[in-house]
C-alpha cells in the first residue's frame, strides 16, 4: 500500500497515475473539500482530514502502508515534518515530491520576503488602501492584525471551503471582500479581480508554476501593481520534481524489496 499526502493538483496526478500502474493507493487531503477534489483518481480510500504524527503512525502500522509520498503544499512545514517523523518511526520509505519553483524575474515592483509577518509589514507600507492577499487562510491573523492597525482594507482569494470562509468572518473581513473560488486563473483572470477589487498590492506565495503564482505576477505587472512574495522554505534534500522521475523510483524500490 502507498499513502499519498496531499491536496495539490501533483498529487490527483500521482495518486492517478499510481493507481494505472496497478498500485493500492491511499490519498490524504487536510480537508473536505481537498478531498472531494481526489474522488475520481482511483485510490482505494479517501481521507479528507489533517492527520498528525501519531495518527499517520498508525494509519501505516494499520493499512500496512510500505511507501509515504509527501505531495503537500511547498509551503506545509508541520504536515511534511510529521510525515518524515512518522516515516522513521515506522521505518518506512518517505518521497518527497516538490513542485519546481518558479524562476522570478528581476522587476522593481516584485518584493521577496521570508515571512508571513514580513509580508504583512511590507504590504502595509505598499498599499494606499487595499491589500489583495492570495496567501490562504491559515496565516490571515498577521495580516488582519497589521492591516487594522494601519488602516488598510483586506480583499482575500480563498478556497471555496467552510472552514476558510468561517475564518475570514471570524476574523472581520467584509463578505464584499472574500473571493471563494477555486484557481489556478489564467494571466487575464487574475487581472480581472486584481481590478475589480482596485487592488494596491498583490500579496502572494512563491508557490511554483502549478500553483499558478507566475500568472499572479505576471497580471500585476501589467496593471503595474507591486507584488510582495513571499519565498518557499527550502527545499528537502533529495526531492523529487519529475512524475515520471517519481514512478520510476518507486519501482526500483519494490524490485529491490522482492529480490533482497
Amino acid at each position: 500500500m502507498i499513502l499519498v499526502l496531499g491536496g495539490t493538483s501533483e498529487s490527483r496526478e500521482i495518486v492517478a497515475a499510481l493507481v494505472r500502474k496497478h498500485y493500492r493507493v491511499i490519498a490524504c487531503a487536510a480537508t473536505a473539500y481537498g478531498g472531494k477534489l481526489l474522488e475520481g483518481t482511483g485510490a482505494a480510500e479517501i481521507i479528507a482530514r489533517r492527520l498528525d504524527e501519531r495518527e499517520l503512525v498508525a494509519l501505516v502500522q494499520n493499512k500496512k502502508v510500505r511507501i509515504l509520498i509527501d505531495a503537500t503544499h511547498p509551503f506545509a512545514e508541520i504536515v511534511t515534518a510529521n510525515a518524515r517523523n512518522a516515516c522513521a518511526k515506522t521505518g518506512i520509505l518517505y518521497l518527497r515530491f516538490e513542485r519546481p519553483a518558479l524562476v522570478l524575474p528581476g522587476h522593481p515592483l516584485i518584493h521577496t520576503v521570508n515571512s508571513y509577518e514580513e509580508a504583512a509589514v511590507t504590504a502595509v507600507e505598499l498599499a494606499p488602501h487595499i491589500i489583495f492577499l492570495a496567501t490562504g487562510t491559515k496565516t490571515l491573523p498577521t495580516f488582519v492584525n497589521y492591516a487594522q492597525r494601519a488602516g488598510k482594507q483586506l480583499v482575500v482569494r480563498i478556497i471555496p471551503e467552510l472552514t476558510g470562509l468561517k475564518r475570514c468572518l471570524d476574523l472581520g473581513i467584509a463578505p464584499g471582500n472574500i473571493i471563494a473560488i477555486q484557481g489556478p486563473f489564467s494571466t487575464s483572470m487574475n487581472k480581472v479581480l486584481l481590478r475589480e477589487f482596485n487592488a494596491d498590492v498583490l500579496v502572494t506565495k512563491e508557490s511554483g508554476v502549478a500553483g499558478g503564482t507566475g500568472a499572479k505576477i505576471e497580471a500585476a505587472l501589467d496593471l503595474s501593481v507591486p507584488v510582495v512574495v513571499i519565498k518557499r522554505p527550502n527545499k528537502i534534500s533529495g526531492a523529487l520534481t519529475d512524475l515520471d522521475q517519481l514512478l520510476d523510483y518507486i519501482a526500483k524500490f519494490e524490485r529491490t524489496e522482492i529480490h533482497g
